[in-house]
């Protein structure tokens, strides 16, 4: 269980290192907004819609002030009519203009959001299998989805929103300092406190909503690794305890929302209590006012206070959410930076220089490792001074102890990962100067971990590819002895394998796999412990297809079961990182070196 006791601990390491108080990034909001630069037109409309708005809000109140004291006290129904009618249009129009100012930003936000995780996702395609190795799945499916949909509430709920209430703050101000300037400082009392809840709300949420994404990245990377090794999980009966830690991060999670709720359930009642503070100063100053005053100022002041009620609404609501909405701003950017990360990560396969090499059609498929030298890390050397050659159509055999760095080699020569020393070279060309599907597209592996996608079998052998016909299916499967197997399944080739082939055994998903090489008709053949899921009586099935498969081909064969590579022209034998031998099978066992031993040791073992 050591393996999930490390992926619980990075993602716990992960939350603290995501957990420290962020401050807002000005840079950061630049290039998010910079995302939406393809749908400028858009973001403008947005803007000028905030703006728009923000006018608009305060001239239903003004209208009233203005109706009330000049009109109803001189009895002009006439024009009281006429104003009413107006603000019957205004109330359709803003109606109009906000219906499409949230459309507007809900669609940059969703918009940007596809445009992003095809980027992202790109990017993860191109990444080198190291990353894969230091980082949990879980980790980089929280970034892709997760993450992503939380930057589309920058636009949404975000910045375009924060201005278009930022600018009926304003707007509203100056109505009501225009209205009555004594008035209006007199209903602002209230506000330092207002101001002083704002900041310690906004704090708050900022603070829970971080556990929040914390949570569901540990809680996202735990399910995915634990879900993908349940078999071991369940093996070794450790059901409970595996439970109580997915219980401590679930309960983080669930703590992290509720400390949310309590900063929301103490922030609005608070932001009420303001409120109704300030309409009471509103209608004491004001009654005050009209009593001590001419009955032509006690006139106005009805106009007044009917108005700023209104104005006072208007200025609060925008209050009300605003820090809110800052937080969700803030959490986007949180996300956005998360996201950036893997856009910005430089460990990437090399792009294909503009004189790369691609061949057309067959190569002759000549190997050679030059004094290659490869580490994981940069530190600890898993290949030391490899070099060998292998003629077109040979077949190589590399066995070993597990750990000796056979896997290591035939990543090397597909280009998962770069080479600290050394060249590497097919046909005379070094690899890093082909085009990488070109390159990849002569090469066909068959591993020993074979990973099926959830579709069909066909599917799953021609991974998709609208160039290879069914015949082309059939005929390979019949090569390698599966077609009557495929044939007695419901729908046939197109059976549905489920999940990483969880409908097939480990045998029948291998033999998918030689289908799969067979289709891509490939120049260099490899095969990582291709035999080693099957039985005795599978892997005589398969032998004579395997045969027939490296005709003409050149070959390298990585193999635990030294049975199956006594036809290989020439076996190297490494350990630990180095060749200690090369040879035919027949001139190893001569030698009585390191080679005879491991074939003394299985064989006594068969007997046994």
């Amino acid at each position: 269980m050591k393996a999930f006791n490390f992926g619980f601990k990075s993602v716990k390491g992960l939350a603290k290192k995501e957990g420290k108080k962020q401050v807002f990034d000005f840079r950061l909001l630049s290039r998010i907004i910079r995302i939406a630069s393809p749908y400028r037109r858009r973001l403008n409309s947005s803007i000028i819609l905030a703006i728009v708005l923000a006018v608009i809000a305060p001239i239903r109140p003004w209208l009233i002030n203005t109706t009330v004291n000049d009109y109803i006290q001189h009895n002009m129904a006439e024009m009281v009519i006429r104003i009413t009618v107006y603000q019957i249009l205004l109330i359709i129009i803003e109606t109009v203009l906000r219906f499409f100012f949230s459309y507007y930003t809900a669609w940059l936000g969703q918009t940007v959001v596809r445009d992003l995780r095809v980027s992202v996702f790109k990017k993860i395609l191109g990444l080198n299998l190291r990353q894969f190795d230091q980082t949990p799945i879980g980790t980089l499916t929280t970034r892709t989805v997760n993450d992503i949909e939380t930057i589309s509430d920058v636009f949404a709920e975000g910045f375009i929103p924060i201005l278009a209430d930022f600018l009926t703050i304003i707007a509203v101000l100056f109505t009501m300092f225009y209205i009555n300037p004594l008035l209006t400082l007199v209903c602002l009392i209230p506000f330092p406190f207002l101001i002083l809840a704002t900041y310690y709300f906004k704090e708050s949420v900022n603070k829970s909503f971080h556990r929040v994404r914390n949570a569901v990245a540990a809680l996202n990377a735990f399910v995915q690794e634990h879900i993908q090794g349940m078999q071991v999980v369940q093996a070794f009966a450790v059901e409970e305890k595996e439970f109580n830690k997915f219980n401590k991060i679930n309960k983080d999670h669930r703590n992290a929302n509720i400390q949310a709720i309590f900063a929301y359930s103490v922030f609005f009642p608070v932001v009420e209590i303001i409120l109704a503070v300030s309409l009471g100063l509103l209608v004491w100053f004001g009654a005050g006012q009209a009593v001590s005053g001419t009955e032509k100022e006690a006139a106005k002041m009805a106009g007044e206070i009917m108005a700023f009620i209104l104005l006072l609404n208007m200025l609060f609501r925008p209050l009300r959410f605003i820090a809110d909405k800052f937080n969700v701003l803030q959490m986007g950017m949180v996300a956005s930076e998360r996201v950036f990360k893997v856009l910005d990560n430089t460990d990437e396969i090399a792009e294909s220089l503009p004189d790369a090499h691609r061949p057309t059609g067959t190569v002759p498929g000549k190997i050679e490792f030059d004094k290659v030298w490869f580490a994981y890390n940069d530190e600890n050397w898993v290949l030391k001074d490899i070099s060998f050659s292998a003629k077109p159509g040979e077949t190589i055999a590399i066995v070993g102890h597990t750990g000796s760095g056979k896997t290591s080699i035939i990543s090397l020569l597909n280009r998962l990962y770069h080479i600290q020393k050394g060249n590497i070279k097919l046909d005379d060309v070094n690899i890093e100067h082909y085009e990488l599907d070109a390159l990849r597209s002569k090469i066909g592996v068959v591993l020993q971990d074979v990973f099926l996608f959830a579709g069909t079998i066909t599917d799953n052998v021609t991974l998709r590819n609208e160039s290879i016909s069914k015949e082309q299916v059939v005929e390979a499967a019949k090569l390698i002895g599966l077609h009557d197997f495929i044939m007695r399944l419901p729908n046939n080739y197109d059976f549905n394998v489920m999940e990483r082939g969880a409908t097939m055994s480990q045998g029948q998903r291998q033999l998918l796999s030689f289908i799969r090489a067979i289709l891509f008709n490939p120049s260099v053949l490899i095969l990582d412990e291709a035999t080693s899921a099957v039985d005795t009586e599978t892997e005589q099935m398969i032998q004579h297809a395997i045969d027939k498969l490296i005709e003409g081909r050149t070959s390298i064969v990585i193999a635990h079961r030294l049975s199956t590579i006594r036809k290989a022209d020439k076996i190297i034998v490494l350990d630990k990182g180095e060749i200690k031998e090369v040879g035919s099978h027949e001139e190893l066992l001569m030698q009585g070196g390191y080679y005879a031993k491991l074939h003394e040791m299985q064989f006594s073992k068969a007997i046994v």
